[in-house]
């Protein structure tokens, strides 16, 4: 079972950038949409390249590489080259931290 990784405090992470981790081997991208938080498996599933320093726009992110675009609260594909969802992770917030896990393996 994968242990909760702290990300840092809710309101220091800034609208529609990513804060990036290390989770049991895996780079995990953290964003803020609104008051919300998102994490997802920082891979584009197009191609496995970094995603989390691509463009957020309305809750859009936008693959840095080759401009495929993603739902981030529902990790749908919006557009090509990628057909397939971006892996989310699990998120909470405790104490005004936000904290990340792998719970795929579970």
């Amino acid at each position: 079972m994968s242990e909760w990784v702290s990300v840092g405090a809710a309101d220091e992470l800034e609208q529609g950038k990513s804060r990036i981790v290390e989770v049991d081997g895996v780079m995990v991208a953290v964003f803020r949409i609104g008051d919300e938080f998102i994490a997802i498996e920082d891979s584009c599933p197009h191609d496995g390249s970094e995603i989390g320093s691509g463009c957020v726009k309305n809750g859009i992110l936008e693959c840095p590489h080759h401009g495929a675009t993603f739902d981030l609260k529902s990790g749908a594909v919006l557009s090509p080259p990628a057909y397939e969802p971006l892996e989310m992770m699990q998120l909470r917030v405790e104490d005004g931290i936000v904290q990340v896990r792998d719970g795929r393996w579970d």
